[in-house]
């Protein structure tokens, strides 16, 4: 096969295993119903938790972001062609979020990527997933939005790709951050009016 054919392959599967809507899927073998209709509607970690179900929105953080980073591997040890892999990880574990964002199985209407992003980055480049993951942390540690951590820790990727990546990388990333942006556009207008929910930290037990 020739390159084209090997990157469209590595595309189509990565986009096939982002497509899995594991929020929907565990939420409803533990008998909570339809994750789309609680909450925000979204089909991530962050909406399954709204059901009470910690184990269960753990367990679709993991399978989130482990989907598009499985994704990126199975395309880098998969393609034979030396100086192809990179690109094969990286259009794999991109097409995995797009895949998340706008499932077939869903009509297209899937959740913001956040999660299969951070696995994309860890898989591909660990540097620059793992700053920004702390990233994400101290914005949400300081500002106690999950949606602006969200956003600045997936703009800053491609900056960190800068130094521990080719370009190719940061192209990717910029990608990435510029589709973060997009499906949080409700969150950014909420930010903006002052109306979006921060993150709720445990209240101490009273003394």
């Amino acid at each position: 096969m020739n390159d084209t054919t090997l990157l469209i392959i590595s595309g189509v599967v990565g986009y096939l295993l982002g497509s899995i809507p594991f929020g929907i899927v565990f939420t409803r073998l533990a008998g909570l119903g339809d994750i789309r209709k609680i909450g925000s509607g979204n089909i991530g970690a962050t909406n399954v938790l709204r059901t009470g179900r910690k184990d269960l929105a753990l367990l679709t953080l993991i399978c989130d972001s482990g989907k598009a980073a499985l994704a990126a591997g199975i395309a880098y040890y998969c393609i034979p062609e030396e100086g192809l892999t990179d690109t094969a990880a990286l259009l794999a574990g991109t097409a995995g979020v797009v895949g998340h964002n706008f499932p077939i199985w869903l009509k297209f209407k899937g959740g913001k990527g956040v999660a299969a992003t951070l696995g994309v980055l860890l898989a591909t480049c660990w540097e620059v997933g793992l700053l920004s993951c702390v990233t994400w942390l101290i914005m949400a540690l300081l500002f106690r939005y999950s949606s602006l951590s969200a956003i600045i820790a997936l703009l800053a990727a491609p900056l960190y790709a800068i130094y521990f990546a080719q370009p190719e990388y940061v192209y990717f990333y910029s990608f990435l951050a510029a589709l973060a942006v997009i499906r949080h556009h409700a969150n950014i207008a909420r930010l903006i009016r002052g109306e979006e929910s921060k993150i709720k930290l445990k209240k101490k037990a009273a003394e």
